[in-house]
């Protein structure tokens, strides 16, 4: 397995408690893509930062490969994170002065490791950016912007990539080109992609479909279909009502 939780809860505070995972445990097999679902408020994106080492859980476990996550000092975590995770976020998280080259470069500078100018090009090639490579992310469209920020996910070649909602700032045709570059990312590359999403549309694109509810883990879905997905949300929110 690429990540696995096992009984994960958070608590966030001490005199009320906010609970937002409540003994959640699930598997994220290698080379698949698994979208995360549920209402707001749900759980989604402290799931992924709990599976990224963001964030700790307050009870439970996390393995990341065969990594026990809760073993590991906060130095240890940040070393982990820039070797063996990519991130893609909804706001793109670029920085504006650099190039987009060397945006896409960035985790390598950052972990001390050689640059290879062929694999920036290639990878910029791989999502459609080559002809940016000079630019600056500011004099670039959304659509844009987070094709370098994929870009920059994969440059580390990590076990696991973590997408959080990469497509709620994008219009709906930009939104399938980048669903669809990570998915490719899985085909192609054999990546492990995680996908926090509110979208049926881009849950179906998964191998499989994770449902959060207040907490817990109220259902998986094998080979999701957009319409599926659609109507389990409508459900939760029902129940919640």
């Amino acid at each position: 397995m690429a990540v696995a939780v096992d009984g994960v809860t958070r608590h966030y505070g001490r005199r009320r408690p906010v609970v937002a995972l409540a003994g959640v445990t699930a598997e994220f097999p290698r080379g698949s893509m698994i979208a995360v679902m549920g209402l707001s408020g749900s759980g989604k994106s402290t799931l992924l930062q709990v599976c990224a080492g963001l964030d700790r859980p307050t009870a439970g476990t996390v393995r990341l490969g065969g990594t026990d996550l809760g073993r590991l000092r906060q130095r240890q975590l940040a070393i982990l994170r820039r070797r063996r995770v990519g991130f893609v976020f909804q706001s793109f998280n670029l920085v504006p002065s650099l190039s987009v080259a060397e945006n896409i470069a960035l985790p390598l500078r950052l972990g001390h490791r050689r640059v290879d100018q062929s694999e920036i090009a290639r990878l910029a090639e791989l999502v459609g950016i080559s002809g940016q490579l000079r630019r600056l992310p500011g004099t670039l469209s959304g659509g844009q912007q987070q094709r370098v920020a994929i870009a920059r996910a994969l440059v580390t070649r990590p076990e696991v990539i973590f997408a959080d909602e990469p497509t709620a700032a994008l219009d709906p045709c930009t939104s399938d080109a980048v669903v669809a570059l990570l998915r490719q990312a899985t085909d192609t590359l054999d990546q492990t992609v995680v996908v926090v999403t509110h979208e049926p549309s881009v849950a179906a694109r998964a191998d499989r479909a994770l449902l959060l509810d207040s907490g817990r883990l109220a259902g998986v879905i094998e080979k999701p279909s957009a319409a599926e997905l659609a109507a389990s949300i409508r459900r939760l929110g029902r129940a919640a009502g």
